[in-house]
């Protein structure tokens, strides 16, 4: 989620030739384009390696809850009986959760790194929960407005950076492994439209297209010069790199490549191509929608087309690429302006958005769209200024979660 970028006060809206043995991505060095080329003519299918599962997730991001609980903040069931947030997502019908991580955010009280991680996923475990690990790859928040390098990471160069985040990712799930948990699905870096671990050196950048100093967020900078310049061949390396570290401690994990803006297929066809082409390799596709932020963004759209040209572009991807996919992150609007709890006729708005996407994702996409995540639904009105959790002030379930209950 683009946490900063989407939250702080309303104040910014916003893929060669072969396949791999073990993925839906594939090999290849074509020189990268920028934008995408006959995007609607599918390429030939290949069979997935992973094996595919017939059951529908509906799961939670619910990363802040340690931190959350850390300033006091408790949960509680419809009937106020307190509860364990990680047990009440189950109680509410919710049988998965995604965990972030972050590289080393001893900056930010070091919530998200590893040892957190693992108390978070743990209870999961315990609870017969299914777990996906969000790899962000930064110390801090990863996303369209923002992919910065580890500290530790600066500097290096090409081989010792890809082993470095070779080595995280290791580190990361041997410890989930030693713990006795076994993640279903990992990403493999986090809404990576614009690509990751950007460098002011094209030798070392990983960004998706050049990336101007006013495109990078939260820092000021007003110059449209290429602050970070384009390399997809290190982008797709980046991507491979991860997704082997990943199978090297759970062969069986099913490896994410996310994207945001889950309703634009050009967006898709051009970026999972050039990943393709330039070797990235992955075994489903994950995608964020968030009606709420489309619409402020885009004003000729409504809740109602954002989710149809949604699911038109899983159905595009799926024929494309022939890998599923899940919607990873979702969320609607719990908060107004004020940072108070939205008034009924917004919930119930937002129940039945929820509603409609869980059932289009289920029913309409042949059984190819696997899951919806709700990211942060504990979250009340007022926490860091974000408006699309799903809770109340007293830390109950508004409506909005009713909708999982179908």
């Amino acid at each position: 989620m683009n946490m900063n970028l989407k939250t702080l006060c309303y104040a910014v809206l916003s893929i060669g030739l072969l396949w791999g043995m073990t993925s839906c991505g594939g090999g290849g060095s074509d020189t990268p384009a920028n934008t995408p080329e006959n995007p609607d003519t599918p390429e030939k299918p290949e069979t997935p390696s992973v094996p595919e599962s017939d059951a529908f997730v509906k799961g939670a991001d619910i990363s802040w809850v340690t931190e959350m609980e850390k300033k006091g903040h408790k949960f509680y069931n419809a009937a106020g009986e307190e509860r364990e947030c990680t047990a009440l997502m189950k109680e509410l019908g919710l049988g998965a959760v995604r965990l972030r991580v972050w590289v080393d955010p001893k900056e930010h009280d070091n919530w998200c790194n590893k040892e957190d991680l693992l108390v978070k996923a743990k209870r999961a475990k315990n609870l017969g929960m299914d777990v996906m690990v969000d790899f962000h790859y930064s110390d801090w928040w990863a996303d369209p407005g923002q992919q910065h390098k580890p500290a530790s990471w600066k500097g290096l160069g090409l081989a010792d950076l890809k082993k470095a985040l070779a080595d995280h990712t290791k580190e990361v799930l041997q410890a989930l492994k030693e713990a006795g948990v076994t993640p279903k699905w990992v990403q493999v870096g986090n809404e990576i439209r614009p690509g990751m671990l950007w460098d002011e050196d094209k030798a070392l950048s990983g960004a998706s297209w050049d990336i101007k100093a006013n495109e990078v967020k939260e820092m000021g900078w007003t110059s449209t010069e290429v602050k970070y310049p384009m390399n997809w061949a290190n982008l797709g390396a980046f991507v491979a790199t991860g997704y082997e570290a990943v199978k090297s401690v759970f062969a069986d994990a099913i490896v994410i490549v996310h994207l945001d803006n889950g309703y634009d297929n050009g967006l898709y066809a051009w970026f999972f191509d050039e990943l393709k082409k330039n070797g990235g390799k992955w075994d489903m596709i994950g995608m964020s929608i968030y009606p709420y932020w489309t619409m402020q963004e885009h004003s000729d759209y409504t809740a109602e087309r954002t989710i149809s040209e949604c699911i038109s572009n899983v159905n595009k991807v799926v024929a494309r690429y022939n890998c599923d996919v899940m919607i990873v992150e979702t969320g609607m609007q719990c908060a107004d302006g004020n940072g108070k709890l939205a008034d009924a006729s917004t919930l119930a708005a937002g129940k039945t958005t929820l509603a409609r996407l869980l059932s289009d994702c289920r029913e309409k996409t042949s059984g190819r769209c696997k899951g919806v995540f709700y990211w942060e639904p504990e979250c009340m009105p007022g926490w860091y200024g974000y408006a699309l959790g799903a809770f109340t002030e007293e830390g109950r379930p508004t409506i909005i979660m009713d909708a999982f209950k179908n």
